[in-house]
């Protein structure tokens, strides 16, 4: 087994050995607690038959345990000043692919097929902060062959993607990663487990992804009206959809669509479950025949 680089010291001395400078556009920090990064391994339910995809390797310290659980491993890193450092701390490993790449601009799936023996992946990742987000929702609204995502987030992130209506952290996200998945937080990380200390508590939340979803006929329609409700989240849910939508119709018109689904059209959007802004996209659908 490999020697574990997931120390303070160790972390301090690969930095150094390589002139290695974090950049904070790439929102890296590394994890140094060995603890945090098995605990990681143990809620991913990562096995010797899984192929595990990791976003944002850093220097490797979550790449290793990884390595020591699953079948294969592929870690996509868009800092190319880290490759040379992966093929230092990874090489002990034969079941490690690197990829210098921006995720966000890989075929996921097309990796996947190749790579993952005709399984779906799991991801497993201590994400950048900055791109959280958006890495998040662009695996989920491009249905990437992912089975299961365990990251590491900010701590506020995490507790607005398991956020319930009526609730002050019940958000676009809330709706978009409950739509896609099951949450769950396995457990909260302070800055102190870091090399740079962020300025935030972390958490590692495990999303599933559901077997079976609402049911809604145009997803796309979905996710354009649930923006309009939370766009402006002072505003009714009638405002939010007139101002943002561009749907060209009269607030009557849309009066008429909230109150065939049984909405006040004063209601709000953090008020409406994932099965209402489901039906009421499909009564939007019929109105402007998408």
């Amino acid at each position: 087994m490999t020697d574990k680089i997931s120390t303070p010291i160790k972390t301090k001395e690969i930095i150094e050995k390589y002139g290695f400078y974090f950049k904070k556009n790439f929102g890296q920090n590394f994890l140094i607690d060995q603890n945090v990064l098995k605990n990681i391994v143990l809620a991913a339910r990562i096995t010797k038959d899984d192929f595990v995809i990791e976003i944002g390797p850093g220097i490797g310290s979550l790449t290793q345990f990884l390595c020591d659980s699953a079948k294969s491993v592929c870690a996509i890193e868009i800092d190319k000043n880290l490759i040379p450092i992966l093929g230092d701390t990874l090489g002990g490993y034969s079941n490690i692919k690197v990829i210098n790449e921006d995720v966000l601009k890989l075929d996921l799936n097309g990796l996947i097929a190749e790579e993952g023996e005709g399984k779906k992946a799991k991801l497993a990742a201590n994400l950048p902060y900055y791109i959280t987000t958006p890495i998040i929702m662009e695996l989920l609204e491009k249905h990437a062959d992912i089975e299961s995502m365990t990251v590491m987030v900010q701590k506020e992130v995490a507790d607005r993607m398991q956020a319930l209506p009526g609730t002050k952290d019940y958000g676009a996200l809330s709706v978009a990663v409950q739509f896609y998945c099951d949450t769950h937080i396995d457990f909260i990380v302070p800055p102190s487990c870091f090399m740079p200390k962020p300025n935030v508590d972390s958490a590692v939340i495990t999303l599933t992804l559901r077997q079976n979803r609402v049911s809604v006929k145009d997803e796309a329609l979905m996710f354009r009206i649930i923006k309009c409700a939370f766009g402006q989240r002072r505003k009714t849910l009638l405002n939010g959809i007139y101002n943002l939508g561009g749907f060209n119709l009269s607030k009557e018109d849309i009066t008429g669509v909230l109150e065939e689904c049984g909405l006040d059209p004063k209601v709000r959007g953090e008020s409406l479950s994932i099965s209402q802004f489901a039906e009421l996209s499909d009564i939007f659908g019929k109105i402007l025949k998408i």
